[in-house]
């Protein structure tokens, strides 16, 4: 990670996450009172009550039409007493959940709370189940009946809080039961079973229920956790950019301001070096002098030649670079070229190949940008090609309609995996360190950068020991005969005065 220096992998970094959040999950669970999450065993409180205050007009209405109808079996003051008895519990229950919405969730004390519902749960149950005392005597169908229905709304109701819904069950099975006290035969008997099977039925479909709710919560707690490193990710990605941002204004100051202060010296340095190789003022006393000259001129050329690069490269990146337009023929410019490179191909012995298409029309491009697309191409070639070996240059027609240049060398080629470092600012490949070749690794990315900016395309094919072809492509809007003919208004009228005169 270090000697990389860009911090951890993506891989590393999801990893890290992972575990920081398995160690905080683990964390929460055991300072929890449920096994679950300290966040969790709030969320599921907060169902249970907000189904319990939700649930106290149907749960009303129910008692009041069960004690209209008792009251046909038993006397109507018990009815009443014991509809008095069940609104009272309900209404109990109501105020504890509404009190309990009403606090603010840091200050709630969820296991004060949790057994505060469950003797809420067991005192409402206790009501419900009175109900055997009022018809029994002689509607022992309709009681039973009536026991499946509140088992089956308690413990729906409370299913986000399984202490709660034993608790409501219970006395509803405890009521059940006494029935058989009333009566044993076996239709009773068998009612009984049932009623108490469906209450043991509907306690295992809360289980699903709370686990169903616990898996929901779980969820929202995942993707919260996700929104919540997206929003990280973003803050830190636009604190990247921005530093970013203020990187790339104080490279392009210190490149405006190191490139007057390199050239004023730079200059100097060329022009007496020249002179003293030239012996323009006379002969050296030393033949060493001369060959010292020559290395300072020359490797002053070179730094100028890098400080150009640099300023061009940083223009096109920070899209200052400008295009100078105008009409050109592209076989002129690849033609030049290849004469200037020409004296170096020959004193490595290699050869070139030309086949360039003479009846290209003219480009509307930046003769300036193609002129250095192309000279770096060859320079690459001629530097990278063995003694002896041969370079091909093509120039012609795409099949879109625009025009390319092709250069195509013998040379040991680039490993696949090298391709986007050649590609990169300042990168080279190891065939270029091996050989101690001089360069900058500025020239390809450079070449791709004006290419862009032509809206042309770049490409780049090679294998190890087969060689390396760079193609560049033109687009075909760029060449002159695609373009529509522009006509001017003042020229129409003239020309018919001129035909009419001669008629």
């Amino acid at each position: 990670m270090i000697q990389r220096g860009r911090g951890p992998s993506v891989q590393e970094a999801a990893r890290r996450r992972e575990v920081a959040r398995d160690m905080r999950s683990a964390r929460e669970k055991l300072t929890s009172t449920s096994g679950l999450e300290r966040a969790f065993d709030y969320e599921l409180i907060r169902a249970y009550a907000q189904h319990r205050a939700g649930a106290v007009i149907p749960l009303g209405l129910l008692g009041l039409a069960v004690a209209g109808i008792a009251s046909v079996w038993t006397l109507p003051v018990i009815a009443m007493a014991w509809g008095v008895c069940l609104l009272a519990t309900v209404t109990l229950s109501t105020l504890l959940t509404r009190r309990f919405l009403a606090q603010d969730p840091a200050q709630v004390s969820v296991w004060r709370w949790r057994r505060t519902f469950m003797a809420a749960e067991f005192l409402q149950s206790t009501a419900w189940a009175m109900m055997v005392l009022v018809g029994a005597s002689g509607a022992l169908t309709f009681v039973l009946f009536g026991l499946v229905i509140v088992a089956a709304v308690a413990t729906m109701l409370a299913a986000t809080l399984p202490a709660a819904a034993v608790a409501a069950l219970v006395p509803l099975c405890v009521a059940a039961l006494s029935l058989l006290a009333v009566s044993q035969d076996v239709n009773t008997m068998m009612l009984v079973t049932m009623v108490v099977g469906a209450q043991v039925f509907f306690m295992g479909l809360a289980r699903r229920v709370y686990a169903a709710t616990v898996e929901a919560l779980q969820s929202q707690a995942e993707k919260d956790a996700i929104f919540g490193e997206l929003e990280q990710a973003k803050a830190n990605s636009d604190e990247a950019r921005r530093r970013a941002e203020e990187a790339n204004l104080a490279k392009s100051r210190f490149l405006a301001t190191m490139s007057h202060e390199l050239r004023t010296p730079l200059n100097a340095i060329l022009g007496f070096s020249e002179v003293m190789k030239n012996e323009v003022f006379g002969a050296h006393v030393a033949a060493s002098y001369k060959e010292y000259a020559a290395d300072i001129h020359d490797s002053g050329l070179h730094l100028l030649n890098l400080i150009n690069e640099i300023l061009d490269l940083s223009r096109i990146e920070a899209g200052r670079y400008e295009l100078n337009e105008e009409a050109m023929q592209l076989g002129h410019v690849v033609e030049d070229c290849r004469h200037m490179m020409g004296l170096r191909a020959r004193g490595k012995n290699q050869t070139i190949h030309e086949f360039i298409d003479a009846t290209l029309p003219r480009l509307w491009a930046d003769e300036r940008a193609l002129r250095q697309i192309v000279l770096n191409l060859l320079s690459n070639a001629v530097k990278f090609t063995p003694p002896g070996g041969e370079i091909t240059i093509k120039v012609g027609w795409t099949s879109s309609g625009g025009q390319y240049v092709s250069v195509k060398d013998s040379g040991p080629g680039i490993p696949e995996d090298e391709i986007g470092t050649v590609m990169s600012s300042f990168g080279r490949g190891s065939l270029a360190i091996k050989t101690a070749e001089q360069g900058s690794g500025l020239g390809l990315p450079i070449v791709k950068g004006l290419v862009d900016l032509h809206g042309g395309n770049f490409q780049l094919k090679s294998r190890p020991r087969e060689g390396t072809e760079v193609v560049v492509i033109l687009p075909a809007s760029r060449v002159m005969d695609t373009l529509p003919a522009i006509e001017v208004p003042g020229e129409a009228a003239p020309s018919q005065e001129r035909r009419a005169r001669a008629a």
